[in-house]
């Protein structure tokens, strides 16, 4: 039996962590997930994942935290540094999912990018319109938005309904729109790396 495996994750990629569980069979993985509304947040973060690096069972020879910085700056590192546990490289879910070279060459073709996920897709009305208050003061849409120029949907999966749903997202922001598929591809190299125990 193999040495068993926590991974306190987002909540923003429970569904891609346990696609990726159930298809290569870690049966040895538990992931617990926090709140995806926390990237709202960013800086309560750290305290949240503290809360469960503190509390967690004695049974793990190994816990990996599935977050990037996202947006916390530095602050998650110094946590997890304390506590000799590794999280998922970069600055943000769009970095580790479509890999730090093809997220460079991304934001140098346009900085002025609004990026969504799978999941940002799903809950754009509930994280970005009702979480940044679209839904109750609509002239803070311009403000927010100003400097942005591009919406581009970094997709895991291949749903010609959530390309659908990225397309009226940036016609909400009134922003061009395009696609990029990552599929889970660098997100599961990432991650099989980081659960082996005694690396």
């Amino acid at each position: 039996m193999k040495p068993k495996v926590l991974i306190i994750a987002c909540g923003a990629i429970a569904l891609e962590l346990n696609q990726l569980k159930k298809l290569n069979s870690w049966d040895h993985l538990t992931i617990q997930c926090l709140d995806a509304e926390l990237h709202n947040t960013p800086k309560l973060i750290p305290g949240k994942i503290k809360e469960k690096l503190d509390t967690m069972s004695d049974d793990f020879s190994k816990v990996f935290v599935a977050y990037a910085d996202c947006g916390t700056g530095g602050l998650l590192d110094a946590l997890l540094e304390q506590y000799n546990v590794e999280r998922l490289p970069g600055a943000h879910c769009y970095e580790f999912y479509s890999g730090t070279e093809t997220f460079k060459q991304l934001h140098a073709n346009e900085m002025g990018t609004f990026y969504l996920t799978d999941f940002l897709v799903r809950h754009f009305d509930r994280l970005v319109i009702n979480g940044l208050g679209l839904d109750k003061y609509p002239e803070l849409k311009q403000e927010y938005f100003r400097h942005y120029k591009k919406v581009v949907y970094l997709a895991q999966s291949t749903s010609e309904e959530l390309i659908e749903k990225s397309k009226q997202c940036a016609d909400f922001l009134e922003l061009e729109h395009a696609v990029h598929h990552t599929g889970l591809g660098n997100f599961k190299k990432h991650v099989a790396a980081s659960i082996e125990v005694n690396r």
